[in-house]
Parts: C-alpha cells; structure tokens; sequence
C-alpha cells in the first residue's frame, strides 16, 4: 500500500511540475493594433501570451504602402508638376524579444514610410506629402517553432502630413 502511494504521489508531482510546459505550448497574441504618426510611420503594437518564461520570440510586422513625396521651394509650393514621385510596395519590420517570467511579450515595430529616389534641385527640399497602408499583418516564431499570425484590419492614412505654410503642398500634388 505504502509502494502505491508513493507512486501515485509521484504522478501527481510529476503532472503539476509539466503542466506550466504544457501552458508554454500555446503561444498566440492577446490583441494587435496599429496606429500612423505624424512622420509618416505606422506603429504595429502587439501583445503575445503563452511563451513560457524567458522565451526568444521573432516578432514581424508587414504592409503594402504608398507614398507621395514633393520638392518644394523656400516660400512653400511646389513650383513643378515634375517634383513628385509616388511610391509603392510591401514594407517589413523585424524584431527579436524576450519573455518574461510571465510568459508574454508586449512591444511594437515601426515600419516606413517607403524610401524615395526623387532628387529636388538646388535650393528645394522633400518632403513627404501623403502615406498610407492597408494589409496590416504581424507574426512570430519563438525559438521552439511556434508560429502565429494576426491580421490588422483597416487601412492607416494621412492624405496630409504637411502643416503650416507647406499644407498647401497637399493641394497642388
């Protein structure tokens, strides 16, 4: 009877020693969201559960983008139909992070805004007119293999980040 005992007694500690492992298994994202900032960039925040205590996790953030940059001169305008440029593509940000000893990582990535070839002549300077971007997406891979994904809904723009003087820019491109 004694024998029996200790064995059960066994099982039992051995089952609540591995069930914080067996949590571990579940990683996933609690919410994520994204917001634009006045330069132009969109912040992607996240919150990811169930990874176990320092565990390394590789965050990404993805989205299509568009942008519209200008020359302007020094009063302000935009004095040739030629001095822009739109631009379009995927952007992609990547992060490494850690755990804590609750099992979760809360963060963000940046991405953008895209990068522009357009030169302004002498004497004019670039400026980014417009941004947006839709097809919002973050994943992770923990060191394990563990993988997941959330798409962000909603398309993040600014139509013009241009302010004072310059705003008028906004209307001529």
């Amino acid at each position: 009877m004694r024998r029996a005992l200790t064995i059960v007694l066994a099982v039992m500690l051995a089952s609540v020693t591995l069930m914080p492992a067996a949590f571990a298994a579940s990683a996933h994202f609690i919410r994520a969201s994204a917001s634009l900032n006045n330069d132009g960039s969109l912040d992607v925040d996240f919150k990811i559960a169930g990874l176990g205590d320092s565990v390394n996790v590789e965050v990404t953030a993805t989205a299509d983008s568009t942008a519209t940059y200008a020359c302007v001169n020094r009063g302000g305008k935009n004095p040739n139909a030629s001095n822009k440029q739109d631009e379009a593509g995927p952007l992609s940000e990547s992060g490494d992070f850690e755990s804590g000893k609750n099992g979760q990582v809360t963060d963000s990535l940046t991405l953008g805004p895209l990068d522009t070839t357009l030169e302004c002549p002498g004497n004019q300077q670039l400026v980014l007119v417009r941004v947006s971007y839709s097809n919002v997406m973050v994943s992770f891979e923990t060191e394990t293999g563990e993988t997941d994904t959330i798409a962000i809904s909603g398309t993040f723009s600014d139509d013009c980040l241009l302010t004072g003087q310059l705003a008028s820019v906004c209307n001529e491109v």
